[in-house]
């Protein structure tokens, strides 16, 4: 028996009739605020957070849940802020990805994957290089004299060798494979894109899958592989939101959920460094510096800004959600403080999802310190959300001036 659970992004709690130990696991997992009710046994109060997505609960009786959580922030313009952050150069418009007409975030991506799969493979698989050590009876490529000797001990046969081989099996293709299977494996892909889906594995089964929990192989973006960018970074997206594992009590846990949260701070910052790409200027991204002098006390800011010098001469940091209703936290001003403390600096600057206050500054008292929040607001098209972004940047390069 499956149950599904709908719920929206930051919405208020609402009961469900939950088995005890679903729970459990759903709150151990903090896939979702989760608490027993109080007024009625054998529900529960489930709160979505800042995760997104779909992930079905599952025991060894047959019986699961599926929660799926839907976002704020409408699909089209979640795709820009996920393809910007990846790839600020190519990051996706409005049209660029079809996923207008999906309803879900889960059911979008799914669609998204399957089309630009479909794209990249259009002209055949990629084909590379790919270096292979291994045991063989004939000499292919160089022989690898240290491994021989440890190995063998001085026995001409077998031989240890390394070569460079022409092939399928490059890290691209693999990526591509582990992203769709992964896919075929989640709760809520609709039937016709996992038809397509089951395609696309076929135009990759000779491709060696990934090894679950390790690392992703490398790739970098070239010439050669230009067809494949959109899907790989659409890819990542799902094999780096993947969360499969086994719970207490035989349960399962297996879905795909994004964190809104390093959403919202990756575009934040990646489009901070791209509006002061080619001046000079240079961002950083979670650069570390301490803020005592002992340097016990470590701190990352989302975002450094150095002058041509190469000190900092501003920062910011990004917070996906204003969490009181009648404006920012507090707590967030006290964070900037330290920063600014910490590197020296007149400005700091909060950059938040659009919440309940509008652009604010704060001067603080005996510091010479200014603080300033600003508010993005989502729901625009893209060219207005990065005006917005770089507004903000001019108010730091200001700051510079003063």
């Amino acid at each position: 028996m499956t149950t599904s659970v709908h719920l929206v992004e930051h919405a208020p709690a609402t009961s469900h009739v939950l088995a005890d130990g679903i729970g459990r696991v759903l709150a151990a997992g903090r896939i979702v605020d989760a608490s027993p009710d109080s007024y009625a046994p054998g529900r529960w109060l489930l709160r979505a957070g800042s995760k997104v997505g779909a992930v079905c609960v599952s025991g060894v009786d047959g019986e699961s849940v599926t929660v799926r959580v839907t976002p704020k922030v409408p699909i089209a313009r979640l795709f820009f802020l996920i393809g910007y952050s990846r790839d600020p150069s190519g990051g996706w418009r409005e049209g660029q990805v079809e996923v207008v007409e999906r309803r879900g975030l889960l059911p979008a991506l799914a669609h998204a994957v399957e089309r630009q799969t479909d794209r990249a493979l259009r002209q055949g698989l990629l084909q590379g290089y790919r270096t292979t050590e291994e045991t063989a009876l004939v000499v292919r490529g160089r022989i690898r004299e240290a491994e021989q000797i440890r190995r063998h001990f001085g026995a001409q046969l077998p031989v240890e060798v390394a070569y460079d081989e022409f092939t399928t099996d490059v890290a691209e293709n693999r990526i591509l494979r582990a992203a769709v299977e992964r896919l075929l494996r989640l709760p809520g892909v609709p039937g016709e894109v996992r038809r397509r889906l089951l395609h696309q594995r076929a135009r990759l089964i000779d491709v060696t899958p990934l090894v679950p929990g390790q690392p992703l192989p490398a790739w970098h973006a070239t010439r050669l592989n230009a067809r494949y960018h959109h899907a790989l970074h659409l890819a990542r997206v799902v094999l780096d939101g993947a969360s499969a594992e086994h719970a207490p009590g035989g349960l399962r846990v297996d879905g795909f959920l994004l964190d809104m949260n390093r959403l919202f701070e990756d575009f934040v910052t990646v489009a901070l460094r791209e509006h002061f790409a080619g001046t000079d200027m240079t961002g950083r991204l979670q650069e570390a510096h301490h803020l005592d002098e002992a340097a016990a006390i470590r701190m990352k800011p989302d975002f450094v800004l150095h002058g041509p010098s190469g000190i900092p001469v501003a920062v910011a940091d990004a917070k996906y959600k204003a969490e009181k209703p009648e404006g920012y936290p507090d707590a967030d001003l006290y964070q900037m403080l330290a920063y600014c403390t910490a590197l020296g600096l007149r400005e700091g600057h909060l950059v938040y999802a659009k919440g309940n206050a509008s652009h604010t500054v704060h001067r603080v008292r005996h510091a010479g310190v200014v603080l300033h929040q600003h508010a993005l607001d989502l729901d625009q098209p893209p060219a207005a959300l990065l005006a917005d972004v770089a507004a903000v940047g001019v108010r730091m390069r200001h700051a510079v001036r003063i």
